[in-house]
């Protein structure tokens, strides 16, 4: 059985399907990338406020963040959230076939998991409990906080040590399903692992200290000059691909990945690059795997600048913590998406599906989406599969920041089915396909609608529900006093780096990376 309130709820989220669609369309349409998401929380920050919440821009030092705040009266507080961000290189239109939007390269941002719909599932699933307190009464407050930079574990690390996650009753996160098992289900006891993420910079701005000239004025093209800042990114780029295997042993399904911020400065001549900055991100079960490959970095990076006539910085993009368990909350979630139900795509939805393939290649399926997707898993089950692969000393598993908030409150973390197209054997799909389906409308909508559900069910549960509140609550409290580990953000918000953007100038707004007409 369900309450009134929540009755109420699930009818508010239904009556703003149109609403909830546009707006998913939109921030999909934006797809603005990590620390430059300026369009799309200025268009939380006006709609939450239009909603009457009282919304701090900028949160924590973040121009793209924002925490917004209603209350209803003395009474817990349940935290939700938006991220907005989407990723480099995989822009896509909302369409069947590969192309890129309107006026723009594929090499522009695009949403991949997709964040456009895991916001406006949240704010759906907000609103829809702001709805049902006001109609019945029900004393407490919601706090909605926007997420920048996600994909590089940015903004949570940095709220959490400010403070804004404290004081909350429970937290609920959403996220849309990347891997299975965990579609349609909570997450159990492995949790999301630590992260940390780096930016080495090398500047060489002494280049005339290398080696020896006769002349003060080095006169021919050929006179030798300090190698300079793009070597030293080469180096340690190479280095520490040669070392990885050194870094850690082959057991607790960790990894590291780069990125090339910036390479040396523009037009090419013979003159050493003075400045080049590389990413790190490193993915590990527990933060002291992430300090020991931090160490093996560090070292590197020594090396590299000794090498070539430079010095080094490193500065802190984020430094995440592994997540808690919670069953008490866990299982109040699992109650509300038992109630909700999978999600459901109709004969539209299953047409896109079909038309994907068909313009592919492929012979079109009568039903083209896989069977995870309309089908729920407990989560003991899912939990018995994760760890199939899992050695039994390994706590934490994958990363994602919405672990920073496990320390704070009381969290759950859930999963509902996006749109994935099965394969025939031997097809691998081109990542393009699932970034076009979480645009178009027929086949991402039902996601959003479900999640929002299963938010406002468990957050309206944790409201009238003193005892599933308190249980929560208490294995909080217990699980923290045996484990407790405090935030780790010791740096400031990381926006002043050459992070990819939209830029406009006197030939109009574009990538940073220039369209062309040959597909780059």
């Amino acid at each position: 059985m369900i309450s009134d309130a929540q009755t109420t709820a699930l009818s508010y989220v239904e009556a703003s399907a149109s609403d909830l669609s546009q707006a998913c369309q939109t921030i999909f349409g934006y797809g603005e990338t990590a620390w430059r998401e300026y369009e799309s929380a200025a268009w939380y920050v006006k709609r939450l406020r239009q909603e009457g919440f009282v919304v701090e821009e900028g949160s924590a030092g973040m121009p793209t963040a924002f925490c917004a705040e209603w209350s209803n009266g003395d009474g817990p507080i349940i935290g939700m959230y938006a991220e907005y961000d989407a990723v480099p290189g995989n822009c896509q239109a909302a369409v069947t076939h590969r192309a890129p939007r309107t006026g723009l390269g594929y090499q522009a941002g695009g949403h991949t998991d997709p964040h456009s719909g895991l916001g406006i599932a949240g704010l759906g699933g907000l609103l829809a409990t702001k709805a049902a307190m006001e109609k019945h009464g029900i004393k407490g407050g919601l706090r909605f906080t926007g997420e920048p930079a996600e994909k590089v574990r940015g903004s949570k690390p940095i709220h959490a040590a400010a403070g804004y996650y404290d004081g909350l009753a429970a937290i609920l996160s959403f996220h849309p399903f990347y891997m299975l098992p965990m579609c349609n289900t909570v997450r159990w006891d492995t949790h999301c692992g630590a992260a940390y993420s780096m930016i080495y910079r090398f500047i060489c701005d002494e280049p005339e200290t290398w080696g020896t000239t006769d002349t003060p004025i080095p006169q021919s093209h050929s006179a030798v000059r300090a190698p300079g800042a793009n070597d030293a990114l080469n180096m340690m780029y190479l280095a520490s691909k040669s070392l990885r295997d050194s870094m850690l042993p082959h057991q607790g399904g960790w990894s590291i990945s780069e990125a090339i911020l910036t390479a040396g400065q523009a037009t090419a001549d013979n003159l050493p690059a003075g400045l080049a900055e590389i990413q790190y991100m490193m993915r590990t079960p527990d933060i002291a795997m992430a300090e020991q490959i931090t160490a093996v970095l560090d070292r590197n990076a020594q090396a590299a600048a000794d090498m070539t006539g430079c010095r080094w910085e490193r500065h802190w993009v984020c430094k995440s913590r592994p997540g808690l368990a919670n069953h008490a909350i866990a299982s109040t979630v699992w109650d509300a998406m038992q109630h909700v139900g999978a999600p459901v795509w109709n004969e539209a939805a299953k047409a896109v599906g079909r038309e994907v393939q068909t313009n592919l290649g492929l012979t079109p399926m009568d039903d083209p989406f896989i069977p995870e997707m309309t089908r729920l898993i407990d989560p003991q089950s899912a939990e018995a599969i994760l760890r199939h692969d899992l050695p039994p000393s390994q706590i934490n598993s994958t990363s994602d920041d919405y672990t920073d908030m496990t320390w704070h409150a009381p969290t759950a973390r859930f999963y509902v089915a996006r749109p994935a197209l099965q394969a025939p054997k031997g097809v691998t799909y081109p990542s393009w396909v699932m970034n076009a389906l979480g645009g178009i409308p027929a086949t991402i909508d039902p996601m959003v609608q479900t999640a929002a559900k299963i938010l406002a069910l468990s957050a309206l549960r944790l409201l009238e529900d003193k005892t599933a509140r308190d249980a929560a609550m208490d294995e909080f409290q217990n699980r923290t006093a045996q484990n407790a580990i405090p935030p780790l953000c010791d740096y400031e918000p990381p926006i002043h780096f050459r992070w990819p953007e939209y830029v406009t100038t006197a030939r109009g707004r574009d990538w940073w990376i220039p369209s062309t007409m040959d597909g780059a």
